[in-house]
């Protein structure tokens, strides 16, 4: 059964910086292509980021393209988001999110797994 485990999530300044990390475990972590998504309050969940089982290719939603950055570290089993210069209607709950496949899916209803989720809070 696979597990994710969002960290790193907290009080951010816009045009701060944060690292939210994400560990997988029940299995193979390079099985996986994972991704990021948020969902702020009274909204849908939406993409983020997501990056291949190699880490060879990734993508970032269009918000969010040249200030987030997604990457992965298979050693430890372990995926990041970068976030950099956050914009206020970046709060949400940042959830992780799985799936089985070489390189997963923008929609959120196509990835398999997800976290509990962690909290940003952007302040302006």
């Amino acid at each position: 059964q696979v597990q994710l485990v969002e960290s790193g999530g907290g009080l951010v300044q816009a045009g701060g910086s944060l690292r939210l990390s994400c560990a997988l475990s029940g299995r193979t972590f390079s099985f996986y292509a994972m991704g990021w998504f948020r969902q702020a309050p009274g909204k849908e969940r939406e993409f983020v980021a997501r990056i291949s089982r190699s880490g060879g290719s990734t993508w970032h939603a269009d918000s969010v393209k040249g200030r987030f950055n997604i990457s992965r570290e298979n050693a430890k089993n372990t995926v990041y988001l970068q976030i950099n210069r956050p914009n206020p209607d970046g709060t949400a709950v940042y959830y992780c999110a799985a799936d089985p496949s070489a390189f997963g899916s923008s929609q959120p209803g196509e990835m398999d797994y997800w976290g509990n989720g962690t909290l940003v809070t952007v302040s302006s």
